[in-house]
């Protein structure tokens, strides 16, 4: 018997199609030529594909010094959507624990329960924002920042002594109509970065990388979250190249890469080496940083295709092919025990029609899921958490899936 024959099981499987958003678009958006201008009509635009087109929710990717705000955007598009969920990524690092538990109740109480937060400790923006952590040093952080954050969006009033944060007296004022707060999500692949995530996330996000990487990876966190008592789930971003048949969207594969000079792929590797980031290293494993003459060359799985890190660092795998491959592979990393996919192709608009109108009736997607929810404006008795010596001191429970 293993440590995850433990555990109670996790509840009946979903599969969540999700979008992306960012503010950068066009057919090659890497090239300046070919960008379009991305304004808040455009956005609402994108929005209200999403939501036509059965998508689970949209990530809004941001950086802490660039970008759009996430929360602006997601606050203004809430009367414009109906169903869509806001994921939003957030770097602890430039919060504090009760700023964020402001932020995230009462949007999800405006919105109706359709908040979830992208936990990210990725140190790109970090230094221009005035934080100056180290790898370590920021899932540290992030260790101690959860712990308060859970415990506050239980109710619960917190004293916290840590090594990163020193918290007296916080509460929060009212709670998220999710209960017990709105999904954590959160990616990383150094093992803190796994570790944290076993004990705090409800949803452990992976980069795309072939089915055999993934299997390791999902298995070792499944593991690492059993040690605490905990299930999780799992999630995976993946770029898309999708066209009617194979051939069709091989050849769009190969019309992107020949819209990429040599200076866009030297300057892209160049920025991704500096990063202190495991799992952006995993990724020039699949291509090398290294520009092929043939799109296919960079295949590294049927239907799985490294071209798009030579053009952005993070996620550089898509899945390229007709609609019943992709999704067939799409199924095959459900299989894995992968949840949720959050998916994008170029230009972001047009697509989110070209998936939803091809793909989506192809697999047996969750359109929404609200959870369990409290009553608008639930406020609970107050409890008050010991004071503790140190992030060890005091553990959130949260979800036990």
């Amino acid at each position: 018997m293993t440590e995850t024959d433990l555990l109670p099981p996790l509840p009946e499987r979903r599969l969540e199609i999700l979008w992306y958003l960012i503010a950068n678009d066009g057919r090659y958006p890497w090239d300046p030529r070919w960008k379009r201008p991305v304004d808040f009509e455009y956005v609402q635009a994108w929005a209200k594909s999403i939501d036509v087109n059965g998508f689970y929710g949209a990530l809004l990717a941001t950086q802490p010094t660039g970008g759009m705000d996430p929360w602006i955007t997601a606050a203004s598009l809430v009367p414009t959507t109906r169903r869509m969920k806001f994921v939003i990524a957030v770097h602890p690092s430039v919060y504090t624990p009760t700023s964020l538990v402001k932020l995230a109740t009462t949007l999800d109480q405006n919105s109706g329960g359709r908040v979830i937060l992208n936990v990210v400790s990725g140190h790109i923006g970090l230094d221009a924002a005035g934080v100056h952590l180290k790898h370590e040093e920021r899932y540290e952080h992030t260790d101690e920042f959860l712990t308060v954050y859970r415990a506050l969006m239980r109710g619960e009033r917190v004293d916290f002594d840590g090594k990163h944060l020193k918290i007296r007296g916080a509460e929060a004022a009212f709670l998220s109509l999710q209960d017990p707060y709105p999904p954590l999500w959160f990616g990383g692949a150094s093992p803190i970065a796994r570790d944290v995530a076993a004990k705090h996330i409800d949803n452990y996000l992976t980069w795309g990388e072939p089915p055999a990487e993934t299997a390791e990876l999902i298995a070792d966190v499944r593991a690492r979250a059993a040690r605490h008592g905990r299930s999780i789930r799992f999630g995976i971003r993946l770029n898309l190249i999708v066209r009617d048949t194979d051939e069709q969207a091989w050849a769009a594969a190969q019309d992107m890469l020949d819209h990429v000079d040599d200076g866009v792929v030297a300057r892209v590797q160049t920025e991704s080496a500096k990063q202190e980031s495991v799992g952006q290293a995993r990724q020039l494993a699949f291509h090398k940083g290294v520009k092929p003459r043939f799109a296919q060359e960079l295949e590294v799985y049927p239907n799985v295709w490294s071209g798009f890190g030579l053009i952005r660092g993070g996620p550089g795998i898509a899945l390229v092919g007709s609609p019943e491959s992709v999704a067939a592979r799409i199924r095959e990393y459900h299989s894995l025990g992968i949840d949720s996919f959050i998916v994008s192709g170029n230009p972001l608009l047009e697509e989110t029609y070209r998936f939803g109108e091809q793909v989506m009736p192809l697999l047996p997607v969750t359109h929404d899921d609200p959870g369990p929810l409290r009553p608008a404006g639930y406020t609970p008795p107050r409890t008050s958490a010991p004071a503790p010596t140190g992030a060890s001191s005091l553990v959130a429970a949260g979800r036990r899936r």
